[in-house]
């Protein structure tokens, strides 16, 4: 269905004191024909095809805002999961390319670079290991440089000696940034079943079936939303009230998947697909929170909150698939704690808690993200939630993650405050009880039955 002007201008004259955006243009790079058994080349191999591929990148973004009169907030770089292409370098090697992907961010004027990464949801090699290894340094000496880590899927199971390492890796990354209350954990994420076009950072990485350059489109209209919800009256049923969301998840579909296509097109890359997320920010009414509220919750936490995302989640995505045939990455609705202003104010009231939280997830888009925990909360504890978060990815066949902060010196009761769109996050309190037996076992968490569907 071809995408007319008049959509673009009606979607922005409707959503222009909402905060709709486009969140992020993302490219993917592939850096598969980069590979050499000699550091130095490799680095440089790295180096020069990013800077190629992507010089005009964010120029090209800057002329699309200023053309249509839309934002796009983050123009953004995603690469081929590095373990991929550096299987054979050791920790140390590893950092160094960390720091040459960061190099070339900065010089392209690139805000994040996904995919430092690697998948291993069934074991890694030694190469897999080092760069495992590697990511507390890495995130420590560079500015720009995003990591993931995919340790479980449906078909495969739950990679427990992943899952215990990665938790030691989060909080040594807490402590080398503890200068700036563990940034580094910021950029670090753990997935189960992730996407391998997700646009949005820190999960973003290039998978390996993508083209050798394509660009992803990551959409964000929680402020448009709410706004729909509000000027609706309280006592329409559910299935009105989802049609209203579903209505408007199309406009703001098509809005992006155009601005997207036009950035792909004016670069001469392929375009790839448009993630339909609702992304928050700290901005107040910019807040998926709020939305929940809206939809008739005196608070996040409330009983009937996961239903009340569940509905939101569903309505959004049958709005953006039929708005594109190209819906992809994760595509629902996100629940970071810091990054929206409605959950800060309900953590800081202590109506919502890390265990509704992770009820939550069972229905959203991704999984526990940007929770500031007790900086004493030990490896194993953390390795205990992410195995929680990948449970439930692959039970229920789909993409959860964990971007979990153990801030040293801080407790419940404190907070930090990253700015921008980071936000600010009220230190959350989560079981202390021990778990060490249980995580130190290790080995391979079968996968469940229902991942036996050949």
């Amino acid at each position: 269905m071809p995408i007319a002007i008049e959509e673009i201008l009606e979607t922005i004259r409707m959503t222009e004191v909402e905060h709709f955006d486009i969140r992020t243009v993302t490219m993917g790079i592939s850096l598969k024909d980069c590979c050499s058994d000699d550091l130095n080349k490799l680095k440089k191999n790295i180096y020069e095809k990013i800077m190629r591929v992507a010089a005009e990148h964010v120029m090209v973004a800057k002329k699309i805002e200023s053309d249509y009169g839309i934002s796009i907030a983050n123009k953004r770089i995603a690469v081929t999961p590095i373990s991929l292409i550096a299987d054979a370098y050791h920790k140390e090697d590893f950092i160094e390319i960390a720091q040459t992907l960061d190099k070339a961010a900065h010089e392209l004027g690139i805000d994040f670079l996904g995919g430092f990464s690697a998948l291993v949801q069934k074991g890694a090699t030694p190469g897999e290991q080092n760069m495992m290894h590697a990511v507390p340094d890495a995130l420590a000496s560079t500015q720009h440089i995003c990591s993931s880590v995919n340790v479980a899927t449906t078909k495969a199971g739950i990679n427990m000696d992943a899952v215990k390492l990665m938790g030691e890796v989060i909080k040594q990354t807490a402590q080398l940034t503890g200068d700036k209350d563990a940034i580094g954990c910021a950029k670090l994420v753990v997935f189960a079943n992730v996407p391998e076009d997700n646009p949005f950072i820190a999960g973003a990485f290039h998978g390996v079936s993508e083209p050798d350059v394509v660009i992803n489109v990551g959409i964000s209209g929680p402020g448009v939303i709410l706004r729909t919800i509000r000027e609706i009256p309280d006592t329409l049923d559910i299935s009105t009230l989802s049609d209203h969301i579903r209505r408007m998840a199309f406009k703001i579909t098509r809005a992006g998947e155009y601005l997207g296509k036009k950035v792909a097109e004016m670069q001469n890359v392929q375009f790839g697909i448009v993630d339909i997320s609702l992304a928050p920010t700290p901005v107040p009414g910019d807040s998926v929170a709020d939305i929940l509220k809206a939809i008739g919750l005196e608070d996040v936490g409330a009983a009937g909150t996961t239903a009340a995302l569940a509905l939101l989640n569903d309505s959004v995505k049958r709005g953006g698939m039929m708005a594109s045939s190209y819906v992809g990455g994760m595509s629902g609705a996100f629940i970071p704690v810091s990054e929206d202003e409605g959950m800060i104010r309900a953590a800081e009231r202590g109506n919502i808690s890390i265990e509704k939280l992770e009820a939550m997830t069972s229905v959203c888009s991704v999984g526990l993200d940007m929770i500031a925990i007790p900086g004493k909360t030990s490896a194993e504890i953390i390795s205990g939630i992410i195995a929680d978060e990948c449970a439930i990815g692959i039970s229920n066949n789909k993409t959860t993650a964990v971007r979990i902060i153990p801030v040293p010196g801080k407790d419940v009761g404190e907070s930090v405050n990253y700015g921008g769109l980071l936000g600010m996050a009220p230190i959350m309190g989560c079981s202390q009880l021990s778990n060490n037996i249980f995580i130190n076992r290790g080995g391979r968490f079968p996968a469940p039955v229902k991942g036996i569907n050949n």
